[in-house]
């Protein structure tokens, strides 16, 4: 058995980064960045219009006001698809609509509310005074040619698709999705739908698995519930070693008598790096390597499984994409949190925002059994060794699940 560290960084030296790949736009939604976004052209473009009304010589309006509105020449219409290409003179103005490119000679724009008003008329009352500037967005004010809008790595989410579009990327390139073999093991296994007979249980571990693998964007290309049976678990991992980049399974990586899965792996040449790791849940814990895969066996219980999908295969899958590495955050316990003495310690728990610091709490159920913790949950919390419990008020490591908020 060895520490959570020394696992972890001997996962860190297997982790491989996947191709890249080029999709449309409209695919690209939570695929991960393989190039950085460059500005090709500044934002705006050019100086436009913040506001319909219209665009002026800013000295013009000198001294107007509503008892002393000053009368202009209107010459235009300018809008954000047919620019005016008048040079602006004294006493003149343009009719211009938001957008609108901003002509020569002209610093500032009068609102349509503070004028007389649209309309057909050769001249506008103007009823306030401008200043240069005045309601213009100016050329590269946003954006200068040449800033990295997203960096690689970055998950795309409508976020990043708004701005490639907006700057004209009809395509982008991003990692691609890992591919994934899932399966669980066990005669006692039946999937859901279907009536238990004594001794049976509902498969729920390969759904857990199929749905973070989604969410985390991976493929998963085969998926099984394998019966206690050597040859069909040895078919079954010979043809994923072939075509997978990664393998992960549910049970079978224990002491029981029908637990293969681990010997399968090293008569298939599978290279074993850890077997059992010191925490809690999850003890034993797989990892090895073969044909370019990386393999995690993973304990059968429910929490065990979530957890150490989280804990372990999450972060692989991230950084085999270019993704960096999510940092766990502090948090202040408000309710005890069992640790243990040889093991490093998670249970999922909530973590919430009060009076600006960042409170937390674990489930109260605590079985690795009991999956029903993970409802309600927004985080797994986290505890190095120790022979006390971590009492309310103490920091504590929080692993905020992706697709979770802090209230």
């Amino acid at each position: 058995m060895i520490p959570v560290r020394e696992a972890k960084s001997i996962i860190e030296e297997h982790i491989f980064k996947l191709v890249s790949e080029s999709v449309q736009l409209n695919d690209a939604g939570n695929r991960v960045l393989a190039q950085d976004i460059v500005a090709p052209f500044p934002s705006p473009q050019f100086d436009n219009s913040a506001m319909d009304g219209f665009v002026v010589r800013s000295e013009d309006t000198k001294g107007a006001s509503q008892k002393n509105p000053v009368t202009l020449k209107m010459v235009g219409i300018s809008s954000a698809g047919s620019p005016s290409d008048s040079v602006l003179n004294q006493g003149e103005c343009i009719q211009c609509m938001t957008g609108a490119k901003i002509p020569d000679g002209a610093d500032a724009i009068i609102m349509v509310e503070d004028s007389s008003g649209f309309s057909d008329s050769e001249s506008v009352h103007v009823m306030i005074e401008a200043f240069p500037g005045k309601h213009i967005r100016k050329k590269g004010e946003e954006i200068s040619q040449g800033d990295v809008l997203i960096s690689k790595g970055t998950r795309i989410t409508a976020s990043e698709i708004g701005t490639c579009a907006t700057f004209g990327y009809g395509k982008v390139s991003v990692a691609k999705k890992p591919k994934i073999a899932i399966f669980g093991t066990g005669d006692e296994l039946i999937e859901p739908g279907n009536e238990l007979k004594p001794g049976e249980i509902y498969n729920s571990n390969l759904y857990v698995f199929a749905e973070l693998v989604e969410r985390a964007n991976g493929e998963v290309v085969m998926r099984n519930v394998i019966k206690d049976d050597k040859d069909s678990l040895r078919e079954f991992l010979s043809e994923a070693l072939k075509t997978c980049d990664v393998i992960i399974s549910s049970g079978g990586v224990s002491m029981g008598r029908y637990d293969y899965v681990r010997d399968i792996f090293m008569d298939l040449g599978v290279k074993e790096h850890f077997w059992k790791v010191a925490q809690k849940p999850g003890k034993p814990l797989f990892f090895g390597t073969g044909n370019s895969t990386l393999i995690f066996g993973l304990p059968g219980n429910p929490v065990s499984t979530y957890i150490g999908f989280m804990e372990w295969v999450w972060p692989v899958l991230e950084s085999m994409m270019g993704k960096p590495e999510s940092k766990p955050i502090i948090g202040i316990l408000a309710e005890s949190f069992p640790r243990e003495k040889a093991k490093k310690r998670f249970l999922f728990g909530n973590a919430w925002v009060e009076n600006d610091q960042l409170m937390c709490k674990p489930a109260t159920k605590v079985g690795s059994h009991m999956l029903t913790s993970s409802l309600g949950a927004n985080c797994i919390l986290s505890s190095e060794l120790g022979e006390t419990p971590l009492h309310s008020g103490e920091k504590i490591d929080i692993n905020i699940l992706p697709w979770k908020s802090i209230k």
